[in-house]
C-alpha cells in the first residue's frame, strides 16, 4: 500500500540535508486525513531536533494541487454517526481538528526554514498548510481559495487570524465568497511570498541544494544565526528564479477599491447588501464571488464574520483555540454535514441550510460557538504557545 505522505532527506553539497514531506494522494487532490496530519506532525518534530536538516519542504504529488482540502468524507461519515447534537461527542472531528491545528500552528514556529511548494489547487486545510511556511512559492497554475461557506463551515486552519490580517477588507470578502486568488493575488495579499514557474522548479531544487547551509539545533545562538543565514539563503535563491514582474494585477487587486466600499459596513447584514450588488457583474470574478456567497451557508457567513471581528485582537493560538470550539459546534449543529452532503456526497448542489437566512443566523444565534466548555487553561490546545517542546516555537503576534 502507497504511504500517504513520502519522506525523504536529500544530501546538500556541504553535508547537510533537506526534509522534503510529500503529500501522496494525487487520486483525492492530496486531500489532508487524520493519517497524513499525525505523519507530518511526528516527522516534523523528528527534522525539528536534527542538525543536519537545514530546511523543510512541503509539496503535492501530481500536477493538479498541492493540498484541495481536509479529508470531508471522514468527516462526513463521523458527523452521520453522531447526531446527539453535543459537539464534544464526535471523537473523531476531536481528534481531526486537534491534530489539523496543532500541526498548522507548528508550521507557523517552526525553528527553521520551511519552504512550500504551493502549486495547483491550495484550499482549506493546503491553506492551513501552507499559511505558515517561512517561505510560500506559487506558480502560474496556483489556485488559493477558503471557501468553506460552500459547505457550512468557515475559513478555519487559522483562516480567521490570517484573513483579518490582509489588506483592506479582503480577507473579509474572501471569507465570505470563497473566490480564488491566481499567484499575483496570492503574493498581493500576504498568502504567499515567491512566484515560480512549474517547468522551474527542479532546476530550483537543484540550485538549493548547491548552496552552503547552516547547522544548528533547536536551541543557543548558533541555532538563531544558523536560522538567520539559512533564510537568507533560500530568499536569495528563490528571488533569483523568480520571473520580473509583469502583466496585469490579479482580479482581488483590481477591484481592491470596490471591494474595501462593499465589505466597509459595520454589520453582516450591510456587507451581505452590498455584495448582493455584484450580482451579474461584467467581471466574472466579482459575479461567481456575489453567487457563491448567495448559495453559501448563513451559518457560515455569520461565523466567518464574527470570527474576524474577534480575531483582530487574538493571538495565533488564541484564534486556533476559538476555531477549534467554534468547528466541532458545526460538527454537531447541521449545516457543516448538509453542506458535505450536498456537494461531495449526493452532489445534488442544493443544501438545505438552517438558519435560512443571516438575519435567523444573528449575533445571538452565533454567541454559543464562542462559549467553549473547558476554562482557558484546561482547553486542549492550552498549551500551543509552549516552548518546551521542540514542535513548538516562539508566539507569533
Amino acid at each position: 500500500m502507497t504511504a500517504p505522505v513520502l519522506f525523504e532527506e536529500l544530501d546538500c553539497a556541504n553535508g547537510t540535508r533537506f526534509g522534503v514531506a510529500t503529500l501522496n494522494a494525487p487520486q483525492t487532490l492530496n486531500g489532508l486525513t487524520l493519517e497524513m496530519a499525525e505523519l507530518l506532525a511526528e516527522r516534523l518534530q523528528v527534522w525539528a531536533a536534527d542538525p543536519g536538516i537545514a530546511v523543510v519542504v512541503l509539496k503535492g504529488a501530481g500536477e493538479k494541487a498541492f493540498c484541495a482540502g481536509g479529508d470531508l468524507h471522514s468527516l462526513y461519515r463521523s458527523m452521520r454517526e453522531n447526531t446527539s447534537g453535543d459537539p464534544l461527542a464526535n471523537d473523531y472531528a476531536r481528534r481531526f481538528f486537534e491534530t489539523e491545528y496543532r500541526l498548522d500552528y507548528a508550521i507557523h514556529v517552526y525553528p527553521k526554514p520551511v519552504l512550500c511548494w504551493g502549486t495547483g489547487i491550495v484550499m482549506g486545510g493546503g491553506i492551513g498548510l501552507m499559511a505558515g511556511a517561512s517561505h510560500r512559492v506559487v506558480s502560474e497554475t496556483s489556485r488559493l481559495a477558503m471557501p468553506e461557506i460552500t459547505i457550512g463551515l468557515f475559513p478555519d486552519v487559522g483562516g480567521s487570524w490570517l484573513l483579518g490580517r490582509m489588506t483592506g477588507r479582503s480577507g473579509l470578502f474572501l471569507a465570505l465568497t470563497g473566490a480564488p486568488l491566481n499567484a499575483s493575488d496570492a503574493i498581493f495579499t500576504g498568502m504567499a511570498d515567491y512566484r515560480i514557474h512549474t517547468e522551474d522548479w527542479d532546476d530550483v531544487m537543484a540550485d538549493l541544494l548547491r548552496q552552503p547551509w547552516a547547522m544548528g539545533g533547536l536551541d543557543g545562538d548558533a541555532a538563531v544565526t544558523g536560522r538567520g543565514v539559512n533564510d537568507g539563503l533560500l530568499e536569495r535563491a528563490l528571488r533569483s528564479h523568480a520571473p520580473e514582474e509583469g502583466g496585469e494585477h490579479g482580479p482581488l487587486r483590481q477591484h481592491l477599491f470596490l471591494i474595501n466600499t462593499l465589505c466597509g459596513g459595520k454589520t453582516l447584514e450591510d456587507v451581505a447588501d452590498e455584495i448582493a450588488t455584484l450580482n451579474g457583474h461584467e467581471d466574472p470574478w466579482l459575479a461567481k464571488a456575489a453567487a457563491t456567497f448567495a448559495a453559501g451557508a448563513p451559518s457560515s457567513a455569520r461565523i466567518a464574520f464574527t470570527l474576524q471581528q474577534r480575531a483582530r485582537l487574538m493571538s495565533l493560538a488564541d484564534a486556533f483555540r476559538a476555531e477549534y470550539w467554534a468547528a466541532l459546534r458545526c460538527a454537531a449543529d447541521g449545516d457543516f454535514a448538509e453542506g458535505v452532503r450536498a456537494l461531495l456526497i449526493d452532489k445534488d448542489k442544493k443544501p438545505r441550510w438552517h438558519p435560512r437566512a443571516i438575519e435567523e443566523a444573528d449575533e445571538a444565534w452565533v454567541e454559543p460557538y464562542f462559549q467553549p466548555p473547558w476554562e482557558p487553561e484546561a482547553h486542549p490546545m492550552a498549551d500551543l504557545e509552549q516552548s518546551g517542546s521542540p514542535f513548538f516555537g516562539v508566539e507569533k503576534t
